[in-house]
């Protein structure tokens, strides 16, 4: 008797991984070893990208706030601080966004935080 394997299935999933490589350079996206290692490693980095995503908002974040605090006299460990002090519940990103596209509202904030301490 023969051996029987399944050509049709195990073609299939070769297909399957190589469709997903379209685009890569040269073997990475014709043979079928190289391109398996490349897709499963940038499996890897898109699960690892997606957690340093957050880090890097946050930076952008502070960045942003410093850089807000800065126009009205205090750095953004010293505005933070106040913040925390006075017992105002705002984020970072919240607070960020209001820096960028209502300096009116953020000076209102940093006000109200200076005239607390």
């Amino acid at each position: 008797m023969p051996r029987s394997v399944n050509h049709v299935a195990s073609r299939a999933r070769r297909k399957k991984i190589l469709k997903l490589t379209r685009g890569y350079f040269g073997c990475r996206r014709n043979v079928w070893t190289v391109a398996k290692n490349t897709w499963e490693k940038g499996l890897t980095y898109a699960y690892r990208d997606r957690k340093d995503k957050k880090g890097n908002f946050r930076a952008l974040w502070i960045q942003r706030i410093n850089a807000a605090a800065r126009l009205h006299d205090l750095s953004y460990s010293k505005l933070m601080g106040l913040i925390h002090k006075a017992g105002i519940e705002i984020n970072r990103k919240v607070l960020a966004d209001l820096a960028l596209n209502n300096p009116e509202a953020f000076k209102a904030i940093v006000d109200k935080v200076k005239a607390m301490a």
